[in-house]
């Protein structure tokens, strides 16, 4: 085998122009699938991050029966909601654990009214985590304890022409279905760059919705912070199993959608680097069907010299693969080292402007790419099995002429 490798590198490099070329095919496909996964990847964690932060933490804690009827954010107290949030807190990656009120409503401004989900918050224990918060535009974000005052966002403001210090009527439901009402005073505007993600939340103080729908010193939701959202998988079986008496979901079994157009943007990209490993396959198997016809006299040779098809065979499979693999080695090199002068530089800035959806909202201005080692040894081994793979009909090929014709080819 040893004779075997070492006639293919020789081979390789007999016109190496060709084989630079399709090396730099290989190389070139190879950085652009590396940058495009290392993009997609960092924006998945931007995305899952700031969604987190939107959506009420990476986990949220419930009463039995809300998973149900989730849709209509009703109103169910949890038993002992300090119990939980010390029980949260005692997990060793969970950051912040708040008592939150969460329903629906409509927020009004003489004949302007719009249909929002009402958020009940503890100002202090959110600040640090709440991508609102640090998003304020105008006024400033609420105080503990303090009624008579809303928080909203700038498309909501826009859309019922109102300001900081605007007085506004709040209207929700009660735990037994009466209506309540309340006027209040705008004290604070938010802007996420997304006019929808805007206009479809309001923040009020804990307390003064305790007092609004008639809760006292009860909350329906607990929502939970992670030093890494990834580690849900492992904290939403220690929170079920130390509360079994609530329902304890990830913000992704409550927010579906927004996991199902990820899935779908995820999809979109294998599908383009597929097509890039494609385009650089094909020009290995160009390289290897031209080696094979010019080197047919020389097949003629070994084949004379008591060297048989298999073997044959196995020189261009070998020839491919090792092609394949300095593609594969010196593209991962030069693909890792791209991503990280662009970490370096503080990532891709896209400076969107005006209103962006949903998804575009939550990836923000900036995308900081990342690649980890899986990815990397991953899509460089993907890239030298599909030389290989490339490289079989023109190694059958060689395998199958005959000496005597091989011998006399011109």
């Amino acid at each position: 085998m040893g004779k075997t490798i070492k006639m293919a590198w020789r081979n390789m490099w007999r016109n190496w122009r060709r084989t630079s070329i399709a090396l730099i095919a290989i190389v070139l496909g190879l950085m652009l699938l590396l940058l495009l996964s290392s993009v997609i990847k960092g924006s998945d964690q931007a995305i899952f991050g700031n969604a987190v932060k939107v959506y009420g933490g990476a986990v949220q804690v419930h009463a039995p029966g809300y998973r149900a009827k989730a849709n209509r954010m009703p109103l169910l107290p949890l038993e002992n909601p300090e119990a939980v949030v010390q029980m949260a807190l005692a997990q060793p990656t969970v950051i912040a654990a708040a008592q939150r009120i969460h329903t629906g409503g409509m927020i009004a401004n003489g004949d302007e009214s719009q249909p929002v989900a009402i958020t009940a918050i503890q100002p202090s224990t959110e600040a640090a985590v709440s991508i609102q918060a640090a998003n304020v535009s105008t006024g400033r974000f609420l105080i503990d304890g303090e009624g008579d005052a809303i928080f909203i966002g700038r498309g909501l403001a826009e859309e019922l022409g109102v300001s900081v210090g605007d007085r506004v009527m709040l209207l929700g439901h009660s735990k037994d279905e009466s209506m309540r009402q309340r006027t209040v005073t705008v004290v604070g505007i938010y802007d996420l760059g997304s006019r929808d993600l805007e206009k479809g939340t309001v923040f009020i103080t804990l307390d003064e919705a305790q007092s609004l729908f008639n809760l006292n010193d009860q909350a329906t939701e607990i929502a939970i912070s992670l030093s890494d959202v990834s580690a849900e998988g492992a904290v939403i079986p220690a929170l079920q199993a130390a509360l079994p008496g609530y329902e304890v979901d990830s913000w992704k079994t409550l927010k579906p959608e927004l996991s199902e157009t990820m899935a779908t943007k995820q999809v979109f990209v294998s599908i383009i680097g597929l097509i890039v490993i494609m385009i650089a396959s094909i020009g290995i198997l160009n390289l290897q069907l031209m080696a094979v016809f010019e080197r047919t006299r020389e097949m003629g040779v070994l084949a004379a010299l008591g060297m048989k098809g298999r073997q044959i065979m196995l020189l261009f499979l070998v020839e491919g693969t090792l092609i394949g693999v300095v593609g594969a080695v010196i593209g991962c090199l030069l693909g890792v080292a791209v991503v990280m002068l662009i970490r370096q530089n503080g990532g891709i800035y896209f400076g969107f402007a005006g209103n962006m959806g949903e998804i575009t909202a939550l990836m923000g201005d900036r995308l900081m790419p990342y690649l980890s080692a899986s990815d990397v040894v991953g899509r460089g081994v993907i890239v030298a099995v599909i030389a290989a793979i490339a490289s079989l009909y023109p190694a059958w090929q060689a395998a199958r002429k005959e000496p005597a014709m091989a011998l006399h080819h011109v």
